[in-house]
């Protein structure tokens, strides 16, 4: 079995350049066939959600609620999944999360479709899919190793998982604003729907060769304190935490607010928005495959702030933009600073985190990343409401650039406790003490 799984994941390997040397794992060209084919069905999602709420209510506090219950799940829920993927075979926690997504976005075309869809549906369900998430994100960040096998290639194989999710985030917002714009939303749906099958097949077709589970010494309560014990004292960690933490409050909602601005701002449509999107996505695509091309993680960490500041300031000047052409660069710039930040954080976390931890540590990622937008969502909302969408942006914006600010402060001390864990991983040579 194990010279088996050694042929499968080498004999490719010479045919691959080195950007894209996580590809010569079988399971992981699996799993990036799959991922490549359901994720637009995503991204077309999420851009029909946004444009069904906001045409059956026309409220930017509605948009933040709805993304608000589609969110509060994977915080209130995430650090337990982490548990359970500790102690669960992950890939069969992500076939049936992938089930559960495919039946969500099933339900929702079948209301949108039969034009039943209400508010209320739509609330409902984004929290269903907030549940589904707060299990497959930690799932699917932990079951990474075990597909590229070579801990080598795990950086790699990040990045190149980021340029999948940006080339269908590109993809996705533009397909789905011509779609809605000739139909109706409930087509995107149906397309999503369909599309978890690609991912079901592939994560069933893999060949993963894993040591008997061993059933764990400690309650579940215990492994969930020792997960938050290693979060919050291992300086890196945890500031890398706290940044994302703040960026997915403040900066990530921006996304929330677009049928705004594609509407009132820039008084467009739904192509508006796919444009806009897409934009995100192009900025996102060309970041994730800089990263691609990194042959290590060594220098990623100087990548955090540089990233979080051109986040901030592509938002504070995308609020003052009232023009198109300039709103499209400005949030390519924007999706550029979120996608460099985002995977560099994923990476350096996945880098060092210890396998006994890591469905625990990645759901705290997960609280990070998702759990914080809820809060951000609402805040956004209320804020757009009070002030405008513009000024609201100008001002989560502002925070994004302050947050990065801070983190340069911390940036001496984080690197003094990862220099031994890159050590003893041969990422860096050790220091000759001289006696």
């Amino acid at each position: 079995m194990a010279e088996a799984a050694t042929s499968d994941t080498t004999k490719p390997g010479k045919d691959f350049s080195h950007a894209w040397r996580a590809l010569r794992h079988r399971n992981f060209r699996l799993f990036f066939g799959g991922q490549s084919i359901s994720l637009i069905g995503t991204w077309m999602t999420r851009i029909a959600t946004s444009w069904l709420v906001y045409r059956l209510t026309h409220s930017a506090l509605l948009l933040g609620t709805v993304s608000f219950m589609g969110q509060i799940p994977t915080f209130l829920l995430a650090p337990l999944a982490g548990v359970l993927v500790d102690r669960m075979e992950r890939r069969t926690v992500l076939v049936w999360t992938q089930s559960l997504a495919m039946v969500q976005s099933l339900a929702l075309a079948l209301l949108t479709l039969t034009h039943r869809i209400t508010i209320h549906e739509v609330l409902w369900l984004s929290a269903f899919q907030g549940i589904i998430n707060a299990f497959d994100m930690p799932g699917r960040q932990s079951f990474m190793v075990q597909m590229v096998e070579d801990r080598a290639d795990l950086s790699n194989a990040i990045a190149i998982n980021s340029s999948m999710v940006n080339l269908a985030r590109l993809i996705g917002p533009s397909l789905a604003g011509l779609v809605i714009a000739a139909t109706n939303e409930g087509w995107c749906f149906l397309i999503d729907g369909v599309s978890y099958i690609a991912v079901i097949a592939s994560l069933l077709a893999m060949r993963v060769n894993l040591p008997a589970m061993k059933r764990a010494a400690t309650s579940m309560a215990d492994q969930l304190r020792e997960g938050w014990q290693y979060v919050s004292t291992f300086v890196p960690v945890r500031t890398i935490l706290l940044l994302f933490g703040l960026v997915s409050i403040m900066g990530m909602p921006f996304v929330v607010l677009m049928p705004v601005f594609a509407a009132q701002v820039l008084h467009g449509g739904p192509h508006t928005l796919g444009f806009l999107m897409g934009a995100v996505g192009i900025g996102a695509l060309v970041s994730a495959l800089s990263l691609v091309l990194r042959k290590s993680v060594k220098g990623l960490l100087k990548m955090i702030p540089i990233a979080a500041s051109l986040f901030g300031a592509g938002l504070v000047c995308f609020g003052l933009s009232h023009w198109l052409w300039l709103s499209l660069v400005l949030m390519a710039v924007v999706g550029f600073g979120m996608m460099q930040g985002m995977t560099a954080s994923n990476t350096i976390i996945q880098t060092l985190v210890p396998e006994d931890k890591r469905g625990r540590v990645m759901s705290y990622y997960t609280v990070a990343f998702v759990g914080m937008a809820p809060f951000g969502s609402l805040l956004a909302g209320w804020l757009a409401h009070l002030l405008g969408a513009p000024r609201t942006v100008v001002l989560t914006g502002s925070c994004v650039l302050a947050g990065s600010a801070w983190f340069v402060t911390q940036m001496a001390r984080m690197r003094r406790d990862m220099r031994p864990v890159y050590e003893q991983l041969g990422i860096v040579k050790p220091r000759v003490t001289t006696g």
